[in-house]
């Protein structure tokens, strides 16, 4: 964190003394100074221009999760702040006022110009301007500093309504956390790009500002601006109650044609054999079921129906719900990983622990639903997860990172040279699936593709076997 100048936090040490605020205060405010100061210069902000770098930094603070209290004691700090820079303005005024009044009355001669007894009057009556021009030179001068006071309040806003907004309607429809995250963003992009405009007065024309900026000066891929059309159509159409109308003359980003990357047979073993458990089950339920990461690790333990060999992923991507076979291969494997869900299961209980973290507010209308064992994360998380509200401890299941990681160690310890994550293993069953010859509308299913032709993508992995020699049915008996 950046230190604040010597100068600035002298005086701002200095009118902390003179208003006389308790030492906790003072040592409060001065926290939220460097923080701010901090803020200020990482993201490339004017810290001495408060209409617009506070809103983003009280809007960043409720990004962190800062409580009401902490931010309004935040926006007091920096107010604070103002006023010192304000005094020191009018200190320097002072000096500026005290030199002009000691500057002679009369101009310095010029070498080579007379100069005249100067007139009595300034104007002579016959240049003297009518009453009438000083007073429409006035009034301009008055609504041009109007119309400069208007054009300041449009920007500088807070966003903390917009921010709110876009988070209860989010949570409304039940999107994922990371939805709301990446649409929060976008928000708080579009935020800086209109340096704080009141999103009130915000227009098509923005948008398209913004989306051709990220297409033009940002360079960003054609699925990056994607994205931030879908995050701020949901933004006007939902927070500010806007239309948002055909959007025309902006700048795409040019789309690739993606193919994804498939390991082969013998490169997914060598991957399994670089994994330690329980990582080494996950991957091979990514693989051998098709699964997502963040469905694979979403599993509880009534996902499993070991009698009929069918595993049910229940709100996968578009809070949709699927069926997929389970590996028999892997079934003993599973079953051991259920026998050690359920021992930490019994620990969790006999260290009375406030159970796992339950989708919605399942938690509301089933009391005792989060220390059942159906609801237990098939692969728990090591450590529990403090509640700050109610000062719990719950757990959590195995985190996304942990298993990226090790599947990327895993990766280069095996010599790959494919660019291949966990997401490789879900392309690699797709792949290997169409390459013996499975249905393409059946992988579908597997998949859970809405689209058949998000599967399609999936025939430019596989070798061709179509004879490229037309022939009739009728002669196929014949050969």
């Amino acid at each position: 964190m950046l230190s604040l100048p010597d100068d600035l936090s002298r005086q701002f040490n200095a009118l902390l003394d003179q208003k006389q605020y308790p030492e906790n205060l003072k040592h409060c405010y001065r926290k939220w100074l460097r923080f701010y100061w901090d803020f200020c210069h990482k993201y490339h902000h004017d810290p001495y221009h408060r209409r617009s770098s506070l809103p983003l930094f009280l809007d960043k603070l409720d990004q962190k999760g800062q409580s009401v209290q902490q931010r309004e004691q935040a926006r007091q700090a920096i107010v604070l702040f103002y006023q010192v820079k304000a005094n020191a303005n009018a200190e320097d005024a002072e000096l500026l006022s005290n030199a002009v009044q000691t500057l002679p009355m009369q101009a310095p001669s010029m070498p080579g110009v007379s100069h005249q007894k100067s007139s009595p009057e300034p104007n002579p009556p016959h240049h003297r301007s009518p009453p009438y021009e000083h007073s429409r030179h006035s009034a301009a001068s008055d609504n041009t500093h109007q119309n400069n006071t208007v054009a300041e309040k449009q920007t500088g806003c807070s966003w903390v309504f917009v921010f709110d907004e876009l988070t209860r309607e989010i949570q409304l429809r039940h999107y994922s956390p990371k939805t709301l995250k990446s649409y929060r963003g976008w928000a708080r992009r579009l935020q800086a790009f209109t340096q704080s405009k009141d999103y009130r007065n915000l227009t098509q024309q923005d948008v398209v500002a913004f989306l051709s900026d990220l297409a033009v000066e940002k360079k960003v891929s054609a699925s990056t601006q994607n994205q931030a059309f879908n995050a701020l159509l949901f933004l006007f159409q939902h927070v500010l109650k806007k239309d948002f109308g055909e959007i025309k003359g902006v700048a795409r980003a040019k789309r690739r044609p993606y193919i994804p990357v498939v390991l082969s047979r013998e490169e997914v073993e060598l991957i399994f054999d670089h994994l330690d458990d329980p990582v080494d089950l996950v991957a091979k339920l990514l693989y051998g079921c098709g699964l997502r990461l963040f469905e694979c690790l979403n599993l509880r333990v009534q996902c499993f129906n070991f009698d009929a060999g069918v595993l049910t992923v229940h709100d996968g991507k578009g809070q949709k719900d699927r069926t997929v076979p389970l590996p028999q291969t892997l079934i003993p494997a599973l079953k051991k990983q259920l026998r050690k869900a359920a021992d930490l299961h019994e620990a969790d209980l006999k260290a009375n622990f406030a159970g796992v973290f339950l989708p919605n507010q399942l938690s509301h209308k089933y009391n005792n639903a989060a220390k059942e064992f159906i609801w237990q994360w098939f692969f728990p998380q090591p450590s529990l997860t403090l509640v700050a509200e109610t000062q719990e401890h719950k757990r959590y299941h195995l985190h996304e990172s942990i298993v990226q990681k090790a599947i990327k160690r895993a990766v280069n310890d095996a010599k790959i040279t494919k660019r291949a994550t966990a997401h490789t293993l879900r392309h690699s069953f797709a792949s290997h699936l169409l390459e013996a010859n499975y249905d393409i509308r059946t992988i579908q299913e597997l998949l859970g593709h809405s689209d058949v032709r998000t599967t399609m993508i999936y025939t430019h992995t596989v070798q061709s076997r179509t004879l490229k020699q037309a022939k009739s049915p009728l002669d196929f008996d014949k050969e």
